[in-house]
């Protein structure tokens, strides 16, 4: 035989050998894929396979102007791969922990703990196969968002994502990925901005971390904000870069809707300057202003004291939670003598009166209904004789408040208590608001009817009384309190627009009128609210100085004041209510009277918005005054 060819004897085993490799091979993948299929195959399918989360964008919170008040940044939330780390990659770590904010050892830490668990691995870094980045939902979830594979015989899990930090900036993401530090991966998330920080803050509301909205306008109009995230579904190759060619499934993400109130940014800057001054020099448990347009009904502003920063609600001290919540809405308070209203617009609405009946208020007690009643004491019981019903409004007489209301009569003094909106809910957008307190005439008592006409016996929110002052500058409609104005989707087309919403007429446009009159005679000299007035202004109003209840008792050192009001009388442009509660510490005498705690504030307020939105003066018309004769008020 030649030397240049093998013998048979070899060709025959090296043959052999050939057969038996492929054999065994052959036998290795029937076993793998018949005997032990359903024991590999979710394993394999399920390191190939990925879905991939598209976060749609949440939709922005404008004002009335455009101004943003919430908005959608795109930021990444930054991982590793313990099990991709490569070695020599350790020398960029400190730039990696500057450009993160986290220190060295922290980075170290994360890189070098492959298993859950178990210990930080020896400085000796083994080369790994990288597996791609954790799925987006995983990833972005507000907990550490660790990834893992399943647990080994010895029951350690390999960490396949362990959280760096979150909220990283495009920029600086761009930086990291320039670093080329393998198994380093981000995805990217929205976060909620608010870039005013606490303006408006229990009107607008938040999300929190986890994408939840909590309260406020982000979740009454969440369905519309939220939008809609999308997904896609495919494989990915050994190194988890995704193969587009096997993608089969692919949802785009539809971003949210813009939602525009009708706050104006710089009226809701003007009233929380103002409430900072009230904090400051009274010092009350809690304050809320409202400001409104009485023709439509809309909120101009909405605040409360104590508020809190929308960026940084997971700040907020537990002891200090009260400051979260919206006490415009969720809060209820006796009004006092801002409840007059009812009665006196009431009576004249019934023809029962006219402003120049006059009613005895130095009496102390009254027969009504076969029982004598007594009235309640005045607050200048010494100037208070013979008093018109101009003069009950503009000096704020108790007795002659209840004995309006005793000429309508339990039923329809409370009716009329029902059709001003009180003891209901007021319909507005917000979650959280209670109805209030009005009980039925078969649940009064004997001196219900002398004490509800004063403010007593019956609980109001602040916007509630917003509302019922409003159906008198409105020209007699109880209008519903709105805050959205239109929403729009993403390309600007308008989806929906809101409208003033008349819920009823309550008094006569007559009456009406006629009680803007009364309620100028407030704001003057011989009224309890000279403080309020702005000069060469029609302002009508309404000043309140309500007792708390401290231990079932009426305190006389805790009080609730208030002034409500509107402006021009004539052709009303503002409303405007201010409320501070147990202000007394602090006030002159240690009384918080509204015409010395909140009066004041409503001028200050009303003179800046004369300037910031234009508001022309209109003068009262010539002639008697109602309130006293021959002075104008």
């Amino acid at each position: 035989m030649s030397k240049g060819f093998a013998s048979n004897y070899r060709v025959v085993l090296l043959a052999v050998a050939i057969c038996l490799c492929f054999g065994g091979l052959g036998a290795r993948l029937v076993e793998l894929h018949v005997f032990d299929r359903d024991e590999y195959l979710p394993v394999i399918d399920r390191a190939r396979r990925q879905i991939i989360v598209e976060s749609a964008r949440r939709g922005d919170i404008l004002d009335d102007r455009g101004n943003i008040l919430a908005t959608s940044q795109s930021m990444i939330v930054l991982g590793v791969d313990p099990q991709a780390v490569r070695p020599g990659d350790e020398k960029k770590w400190p730039e990696l922990a500057e450009l993160t904010g986290l220190s060295l050892a922290e980075i170290t830490k994360k890189f070098l703990t492959k298993t859950r668990g178990g210990p930080a691995e020896p400085f000796a870094i083994q080369v790994t196969k990288p597996t791609g980045p954790a799925p987006a939902a995983a990833a972005g979830d507000d907990d550490d968002a660790e990834v893992d594979d399943p647990a080994d015989a010895n029951g350690e899990r390999p960490i396949r994502w362990e959280k760096l930090c979150d909220d990283v900036a495009e920029s600086t993401y761009a930086k990291i990925r320039g670093l080329d530090i393998q198994g380093v991966y981000g995805n990217r998330v929205y976060r909620r901005v608010y870039p005013h920080n606490s303006l408006a803050a229990h009107v607008i509301g938040y999300v929190n971390k986890s994408g939840a909205a909590v309260d406020g306008i982000e979740r009454y109009a969440d369905f519309y904000l939220h939008g809609r995230d999308g997904w896609r579904e495919g494989e990915r190759d050994g190194r988890g870069h995704e193969i587009a060619q096997f993608r089969t499934r692919d949802v785009p993400a539809a971003d949210g809707y813009s939602v525009t109130l009708s706050l104006d940014l710089g009226v809701q800057h003007i009233v929380e300057q103002e409430l900072d001054l009230i904090a400051q020099k009274f010092q009350p448990q809690k304050a809320t202003i409202i400001v409104s347009d009485p023709r439509t009904g809309f909120i101009l502003a909405l605040a409360n004291y104590p508020t809190f920063d929308l960026n940084e609600y997971n700040k907020v001290p537990r002891d200090d939670m009260r400051a979260m919540r919206d006490v415009a809405i969720t809060d209820q308070y006796e009004p006092g003598s801002c409840f007059k209203i009812v009665a006196i617009a009431g009576a004249l609405n019934e023809n029962l009166v006219t402003p120049q009946t006059s009613f005895d208020c130095s009496i102390n007690q009254i027969e009504y209904e076969g029982r004598v009643r007594g009235l309640p004491r005045e607050d200048q019981s010494d100037h208070f004789k013979m008093l018109t019903v101009a003069q009950i409004t503009a000096r704020s007489s108790n007795r002659g408040a209840a004995q309006l209301a005793m000429l309508m009569g339990d039923q329809r003094f409370y009716d009329y208590a029902r059709a001003f909106g009180f003891g209901q809910l007021t319909g507005f957008p917000l979650p959280g608001e209670i109805d209030g307190t009005l009980l039925p005439p078969n649940k009064w008592d004997a001196l219900t009817i002398t004490r509800m006409p004063m403010g007593h016996s019956v609980d109001a929110t602040a916007l509630q009384m917003q509302m019922a002052m409003g159906v008198i500058a409105s020209g007699g409609y109880l209008l519903r309190p709105q805050v959205i104005r239109e929403i729009r989707d993403t390309n600007g087309r308008l989806v929906y627009s809101y409208d003033t919403v008349v819920k009823r007429r309550v008094i006569s446009e007559q009456t009406a009128r006629t009680m803007a009159r009364l309620l100028m005679g407030v704001a003057s000299t011989q009224g309890t609210a000279p403080t309020a007035a702005i000069p060469n202004y029609e302002v009508a109003g309404k000043t309140g100085t309500a007792q708390k209840i401290i231990d079932g008792h009426y305190s006389e050192h805790h009080h609730v004041a208030s002034f409500i009001g509107f402006f021009p009388a004539s052709r009303p442009q503002v409303a405007i209510s201010v409320i501070v509660d147990d202000a007394d510490a602090h006030a002159l005498n240690g009384v918080a009277y509204g015409t010395s705690v909140a009066a004041p504030s409503f001028k200050h307020i009303g003179e800046q918005l004369i300037q910031y939105l234009g508001i022309n003066p209109v003068y009262a018309p010539a002639g008697p005054s109602l309130v006293m004769g021959g002075n104008r008020p």
